[in-house]
Formats: C-alpha cells, sequence, structure tokens
C-alpha cells in the first residue's frame, strides 16, 4: 500500500478577512516551498494560461507530483448542473492528461446559505431536496468517471453535504464504482461524525483524504455566541494536524490499509508563516502514519 501526502496551497492565499487572491504568490514560489517542505506532491489546480502538460512538467521541475484537484457545484439546482456536466468534462479531462484518476467531489460551500450562519450543525436540512442534490451527483459522476476519473464526496461545513448523516445519504445513494468517499477530518470532526465509524464503514471506498485539525474551544465560542462560518475561520478554527483536538491517529488507524493521496489543507495557516505550517504539518503526518500503518511515507 503507498500513502502519498500533498499540500493544498490555499494557504498562501487567505488571511484573517478571507480569501484574497491578490496576495498568492507565483507558481513557482508555491512549488518551491512546497517541495523544500518535503511533500510528494500538490492539489492541482491547473491555471487557464497553460496546459495540463506543461503544468505537469512545472510540478516535476520542484520533485511534485499532481494531487486530485477539487470540484465543487449546487447540485440541488438544474441549471447549476447543466454548466457542471460541461465542467465535468473539461475537468476530468484535464485530470486524467495529468495521469489523475481520482478527484474531491463537493456540494457548492454556501448552497444552504443557514449553514454558513449557523455553522456544523446540519440546519436546514431537506431529504427531498438532498435526494435531488445525490441525483445529480450521480448525473455528473458519470461524466467524470467516462473521462477516467472518480470523484469522491468530500464533505464540508457550509454546504448540502455538511453532517455524517449527509455525506451517508449520498454514499447510499449513489453506486460505489461511480462515487468514492474523500473525507475532510476537520469538517468531518467540527460537524460531529463519528470519524472511525464513518472509516470503518466505508474503508474500501475511500478514495482520496484531506487532513487538518481543528480547535474546539473555538467551535464551542462560535456556537455560544451565534457566529458564523467566516468568523470561526478568523478565529482559526482550523489548525495543523496534531495541534488540535482530533483524535486523528484513530481514524488514520481505520484506513490502515488505504492507497491514494492524503492532502494537508490547513486554509488559514495556524503559525506565523504558510512555510512553517506546511512543514509542522508534514512532519507530523509522516511520523503518525508511520506509527498507524507501519509504513514509511
Amino acid at each position: 500500500m503507498t500513502i502519498r501526502i500533498a499540500y493544498n496551497p490555499l494557504s498562501f492565499s487567505m488571511t484573517e478577512d478571507g480569501y484574497k487572491p491578490e496576495i498568492t504568490p507565483p507558481l513557482p514560489t508555491i512549488l518551491a516551498a512546497v517541495s523544500a517542505a518535503g511533500y510528494d506532491g500538490i492539489h492541482a489546480e491547473i491555471p487557464a494560461d497553460i496546459t495540463p502538460h506543461t503544468y505537469k512538467a512545472m510540478l516535476g521541475d520542484y520533485g511534485l507530483s499532481p494531487a486530485p484537484g477539487y470540484f465543487s457545484a449546487n447540485f440541488a439546482d438544474e441549471v447549476a448542473v447543466a454548466d457542471a456536466l460541461e465542467r465535468a468534462r473539461r475537468i476530468g479531462s484535464a485530470h486524467a492528461k495529468l495521469g489523475l484518476d481520482r478527484i474531491f467531489f463537493a456540494d457548492r460551500f454556501g448552497a444552504i446559505p443557514e449553514r454558513i450562519v449557523t455553522p456544523a450543525q446540519g440546519v436546514a436540512s431537506d431529504r427531498e431536496t438532498s435526494l435531488l442534490a445525490a441525483s445529480n451527483m450521480e448525473r455528473v459522476a458519470r461524466v467524470l468517471v467516462a473521462e477516467g476519473v472518480v470523484p469522491c464526496l468530500h464533505p464540508h461545513i457550509g454546504s448540502r453535504v455538511e453532517t455524517q448523516g449527509d455525506a451517508e445519504l449520498v454514499l447510499d445513494n449513489v453506486p460505489p464504482d461511480l462515487l468514492m468517499f474523500g473525507p475532510d477530518t476537520g469538517h468531518l470532526a467540527w460537524a460531529g461524525a463519528d470519524m472511525v465509524e464513518m472509516f470503518t464503514r466505508y474503508a474500501g471506498r475511500i478514495g482520496a483524504v484531506h487532513v487538518k485539525d481543528y480547535h474546539k474551544a473555538v467551535a464551542d465560542e462560535v456556537k455560544a455566541l451565534g457566529e458564523t462560518y467566516d468568523d470561526a475561520v478568523r478565529k482559526h478554527i482550523w489548525t495543523e494536524p496534531g495541534r488540535g483536538n482530533i483524535d486523528l491517529n484513530s481514524p488514520l488507524q481505520a484506513i490502515a490499509g488505504f492507497d491514494g493521496w492524503m492532502v494537508v489543507e490547513v486554509d488559514l495557516a495556524d503559525q506565523p508563516t504558510v512555510e512553517q505550517s506546511a512543514k509542522i504539518s508534514i512532519d507530523w503526518l509522516r511520523s503518525h502514519l508511520a506509527a498507524a500503518t507501519g509504513q514509511r511515507h
């Protein structure tokens, strides 16, 4: 079994005031930092002005491989789904050209606005609409699979797939050959999921994993004060693996046979610099993967 570790460079663009693409360093600067930290790869996001071949070659110049990227849509909106079907062909083809066969697959963040205002509590749940979204996810998934890329359902706070129940509804209504599971340890923990139970139940279906930690005290404060998702991020709810309150060792042990990419994603770095955040994260993850799985990474 082979686990490879990648980094999502989102942290280079995040501030306490939110996502700021204008502060993002040039791609070579990001690749150099990720490589220097010791990662095997980077979350794939091909710039609009270069080809997949050129992008893959750029990563190779820094000793990095492309890792699964991200696809999202409002799957309960038929107009959005029509666009998603076309994007799936394009993005699936690009991923395949990078040599990837998996992609994180999420319902659009903010599709249920109430879940931004009241995060991690599964508010405004509607089973009928969720089943419609699951049906449309299957339609889009078929397009991606036809391109050679299997989507991996990615629960995310502030989306229609937020809680353990939300994720199970989709996974249990879309065939496994069309939809794998792409969990995020931070989002699932904040939403109160039993990750060991989920990872054990869907062990053979996990296609890629996002790894982050969270500060439970921040989550509790945000809930008590009636604050929003953005408030939680601003208060550094997310942190590097091993620095928060999640028992990450147990879910890692539950997927000891996993073969694929783990992507470190901290969103807003919880260290003085993104480079420090990236280095602390991979050092912790490599050492704990070795203990959990008996493998060198």
